[in-house]
């Protein structure tokens, strides 16, 4: 069966507010080059593409500098700020080459062309060398391409490996890899970009990851700044590679933290994550002194200090739109037009889970409970849900139902040992707190377990399709966007950096555990599915790859369980905000004919 795009049976005026949501242009955290701060260059979908931005403040001139059909989500800078470099894949496949044009606007040309298309692994733009990571199915390579030299690969391994940070003076590159077996918890190695040779190694260990943030950026600096886990959660060290010597920075908050340098390397610009909100703070290294900027409760997206000490961040909250601002409250930079409607303002729930106490968000629709509920579940699994502005979860409160997202076991933000815990058991482990919610609502009288559907994206798709087959009591409709339906099959087409991973996840590749990928697919279960399910497919997607959506669409058609396909021409997700209307409009029209709110 095909679903077709009609209009929800929502009024003109609720169907005009969910859309001006999709619509009002919005723009990223500008990115500046390090010589040249007043040159940036941002994304924006104010053209109804994602598409990337050249601005320069001296000016205020904004000129696109991309166009294509599907969009350019990648772009950056060169230190001197007269090149930007963005990604060019196929319709969304995430698989191209890396392309460069003027500043001031010219021809677009391939930037190395010795280095031949691929998934990207990192790029490091440097003034006289350009180090670039590329994966493809016979694993990872990294180059370096010096200014009047040959390009050469200084890397090439069958594991994940990537490009993470070059020193000011350009001598030093960190990458990272995984060699010891497990993508998920990467090593250090610190390459002199004059020979190749090896400088430095670091490696906390199985289970343990290091991620290089970046150097400091002062000529003649080897300050590396590291996230580790050494304590179960997301932590900072400086690592003097030079030296070979680390100081961890202890702070005293209670989530997960990173950071970037402010440009003169004496302090951090830190970004705290804590139970689905988070806030900056300013680290003065000599003093230990730690700062809180003042923005409002919400989610910073992103955040930089400039030259001047200024900090500019991305923020929302559940209510208010996404604004870019500096810390202490002037818009930096808004898209043209009318300002998005506001949305409706999330609740906490702490539920007690098999694995310890779930966190939950909820939304309230209009009206007394209990409420037709969606549950719609991030993707990831290494993400969360938080307190910003999302237009699909409004546009869901605007149809009538509640809304429920569940920080189940994998996510982010909630230290080490929740986000691994679902390794060797994928997806069930998930749903086992997304269950523990969906009972602790009911029994609340919030929800009614009559109508309540279940909803998600990638990962989020994979435990929508997973729970109709594994909790078919529970749910009367499924809509799964890009989803894992089965795992067999998508481990034989996914691009190899996502088969590491899942080898990394289930405890080996399906001919060394095949009863473990079995177990968490959603295909095993499709006999199961009580509920009427809608999937949403890409084309050209590399990370759920469409052969096995189609493998679990037949099992249900030779089952006779009533389902829907909607297929879109790109990848895992649409850069074109018409496109992700219409991906909306199914769900909610599928939603509406199956729950009634």
């Amino acid at each position: 069966m095909t679903a077709e795009s009609t209009t929800p049976a929502l009024s003109p005026e609720v169907t005009a507010r969910w859309q001006a949501r999709f619509r009002a242009p919005r723009v990223s955290l500008p990115d500046w080059a390090l010589e040249a701060p007043d040159r940036n260059l941002y994304a924006s979908d104010v053209s109804g593409v994602v598409e990337q931005y050249a601005w320069d403040r001296t000016t205020d001139v904004h000129r696109q500098a991309t166009d294509r059909a599907n969009g350019t989500l990648i772009g950056t800078l060169s230190p001197d700020g007269e090149t930007i470099w963005w990604f060019a894949d196929t319709d969304g496949d995430e698989f191209g080459v890396w392309m460069t044009q003027p500043f001031a606007g010219g021809d677009d040309r391939v930037a190395v062309p010795e280095v031949g298309p691929a998934y990207p692994a990192g790029l490091e733009v440097g003034r006289s060398v350009v180090a670039m990571g590329r994966s493809t199915d016979d694993g990872s390579e990294l180059w370096l391409a010096p200014s009047g030299g040959a390009p050469r690969v200084v890397y090439r391994h069958e594991d994940p490996a990537s490009v993470d940070a070059l020193t000011h003076d350009e001598d030093l590159l960190v990458v990272s890899h995984s060699e010891h077996g497990d993508p998920r918890y990467p090593a250090l190695r610190v390459l002199r970009t004059e020979d190749d040779a090896v400088v430095a190694e670091k490696w906390d260990g199985e289970g343990r990851g290091l991620h290089a943030l970046e150097f400091a950026p002062l000529p003649g600096d080897r300050r590396l700044l590291v996230g580790h886990e050494r304590r179960g959660r997301e932590e900072l060290l400086v690592w003097d590679v030079g030296g070979d010597t680390e100081t961890e920075i202890v702070l005293d908050l209670p989530g997960d933290v990173t950071a970037g340098w402010y440009p003169d390397g004496s302090a951090l610009l830190v970004g705290h994550d804590h139970a689905a909100r988070s806030e900056l703070y300013r680290y003065d290294l000599a003093s230990g002194a730690l700062e809180r900027l003042d923005t409002p409760r919400g989610v910073v997206r992103g955040a930089t200090a400039r030259p001047d000490g200024a900090v500019e961040l991305a923020w929302s909250n559940s209510e208010r739109p996404p604004v870019i601002r500096r810390a202490d409250g002037p818009v930096v930079l808004a898209a043209p037009g009318e300002e998005p409607p506001a949305a409706y303002p999330v609740e906490d729930r702490w539920v007690p889970g098999p694995g310890g106490d779930v966190h939950a968000l909820v939304v309230r629709p209009t009206g007394p409970p209990p409420y037709a509920t969606a549950f719609l579940v991030h993707g990831g699994p290494e993400a969360a849900d938080d307190d910003s502005y999302r237009a699909r979860r409004a546009a869901y409160v605007d149809a009538g139902y509640a809304v429920v997202h569940v920080n189940y076991r994998g996510s982010t933000g909630y230290g080490s040992a929740w986000r691994d815990a679902l390794t060797g058991r994928p997806g069930l482990t998930e749903l086992e707190d997304v269950a523990a919610v969906y009972d602790a609502l009911a029994e609340e009288g919030f929800l009614d377990p009559s109508r309540a559907l279940i909803s998600g994206g990638s990962w989020g798709g994979f435990l929508t399709l997973l729970g109709l087959g594994t909790q078919p009591e529970r749910w009367a409709a499924g809509i799964a966007e890009v989803p894992v339906a089965d795992y067999l099959a998508a481990y034989e087409d996914e691009m190899e950096g996502l088969r590491a991973y899942d080898r990394a996840l289930f405890g080996g590749s399906p001919e060394e555990v095949r009863d473990v990928y079995v177990r968490s697919s959603p295909i095993t279960y499709a006999q199961d599915v009580a509920a009427p399910v809608l999937v949403v497919a890409g084309a050209n997607d590399p990370r759920c790859p469409i052969r096995q959506i189609d493998n679990y669409l037949v099992r249900l058609a030779e089952l006779g369980k009533p389902h829907e396909v909607y297929r879109f021409d790109a990848g895992h997700g649409s850069l074109v905000i018409e496109e992700t209307i219409r991906q909306v409009e199914v769900a909610l029209d599928f939603a509406l004919r199956h729950v009634k709110p």
